[in-house]
């Protein structure tokens, strides 16, 4: 574990012992980390300095007081650091491949050491595009954007990628050390197709972010609405800096539309709040309303790619959005665009909430039959057990539905996510039948 990452598992997830500290991690990482890395050219230096510097931070803000200027300070702690750190290794009489600095760049970062206070819109776009190069695959790409620029754990990311978390660190590492072997400019690509052929890498970063805020992988947190808001804040600066893209406005549509029910996806009990049962009073309707909108012209015409499989996403999202009540859901719509986003994408995620939803409009025994050989394609996942759990219990196999439980709970690492399968299996023999799980919040 380096030592950003052991900052940052001190952070939201750790948690600091301040929320002024919290804060200053959501709102100024990816910022304070771009200007580290514009000033000194080394990523893996401005990752550790800004790792320790919010390591000290959670030393010292509790005892000294948190400082007028949060980001300045931050700042300030890392450079000393990162500049120790060049002293004591005499890096620069080696030969380390440095990262390009574009000439507005440096002028940027000089105006922000300057007035640290300051924002400027585009330095965590830099990074995301930066993390988005050619020479890196999409996953790989993805994975150290969603590390670098907001943040992840790496365990978390992981679990997204569905890999154990050493192969994610060592994917994280490798794609650092080709990024560097590159020289690529820390700039903004030029307008054209060299900025087009990141677009979807960019969105797929900013709506693994979004995910990792919806379904923490570990911790005590049911939801990170703030991780969340960061990856639709991301997605709104992708719009204004690359207009007319499908992709972009599909994924805002769904963002938003998952992002509406944040205020009810969690009960007084601190326990998740599954779908049927979220007040829908409760529901962000304005935003909802803003989603409809971005989606509606992208219904009525034929996407593929990146946007088709957002714009599919989406409109499985608005099928429950739409409906006055949990009863009055059109599961049947569900399992039929589950159906259209399992055959683009082959994904194994999609097959499994295609269930789901074949579950509700076919019943239990039809459900069962699409889990058949996922456990090869989820081996990590806990929500294939929860599923199968559900809906052995449905049809009436409490012995299976038990086990499955227990693999469920062998698997999940979330806090709130274990205390609610526990409380369904036991009140398994007592209650009869429940609701499935994941159904909750369907994931693409």
């Amino acid at each position: 574990m380096s030592r950003a990452e052991h900052g940052r598992g001190q952070g939201p997830d750790g948690p600091f012992p301040q929320t002024a500290l919290e804060e200053a991690f959501r709102e100024h990482w990816g910022r304070l980390l771009a200007l580290l890395v514009a000033q000194f050219r080394r990523l893996d230096l401005a990752e550790d300095g800004l790792g320790e510097a919010f390591e000290s931070a959670a030393r010292h803000w509790p005892a000294e007081g948190v400082p007028a200027n949060p980001a300045a300070w931050l700042l300030t702690a890392a450079r000393r650091r990162v500049l120790d750190r060049l002293r004591a290794e005499a890096v620069a009489a080696r030969k380390e491949p440095m990262l390009v600095i574009d000439a507005q760049t440096r002028h940027d970062a000089a105006a922000v050491m300057a007035d640290p206070g300051g924002l400027l819109a585009d330095e965590r776009l830099r990074l995301v595009f930066l993390c988005a190069h050619p020479s890196l695959a999409p996953e790989s790409a993805a994975a150290l954007s969603l590390r670098l620029v907001i943040g992840v754990p790496t365990s978390d990311i992981a679990r997204l990628f569905l890999v154990p978390e050493p192969t994610m660190a060592a994917r994280l590492t490798r794609a650092k050390r080709r990024l560097a072997a590159t020289g690529a400019p820390f700039a903004l690509p030029p307008d054209g197709p060299t900025r087009d052929a990141r677009v979807g890498v960019v969105t797929s970063v900013a709506y693994l972010a979004f995910t990792a805020g919806y379904a923490p992988g570990s911790g005590p947190d049911v939801t990170r609405t703030a991780l969340a808001g960061e990856a639709i804040r991301l997605t709104r600066v992708l719009r204004e800096v690359l207009p007319g893209q499908p992709a972009l406005d599909a994924l805002l549509a769904l963002m938003l539309l998952q992002h509406s029910r944040r205020d009810a996806r969690v009960g007084p009990d601190g326990l998740p709040v599954l779908l049927p049962d979220q007040d829908r009073g409760r529901w962000r309707h304005d935003e909802i309303a803003e989603a409809l909108g971005l989606l509606e012209p992208l219904a009525s015409r034929h996407v593929d790619g990146v946007a088709g499989e957002y714009t599919l996403q989406a409109l499985i999202a608005a099928e429950h959005a739409i409906a006055p009540t949990a009863g009055d859901t059109q599961w049947h719509r569900i399992a039929a665009r589950y159906a259209e986003l399992e055959e683009l994408t082959g994904s194994p995620v999609v097959r499994l909430n295609r269930a789901v939803a074949v579950a509700e409009s076919e019943g239990p025994a039809a459900g069962l039959a699409l889990l058949d050989g996922l456990e090869d394609h989820l081996p990590h996942s806990h929500r294939l057990p929860a599923v199968r759990a559900e809906l052995l219990s449905r049809a009436g196999d409490r012995e299976g539905a038990h086990a499955a439980y227990g693999a469920a709970l062998e698997l999940c690492g979330n806090d709130a996510e274990r205390a609610l399968l526990e409380a369904r299996r036991n009140a398994l023999d007592a209650t009869g039948a429940g609701r499935v799980e994941s159904a909750r919040d369907p994931q693409p």
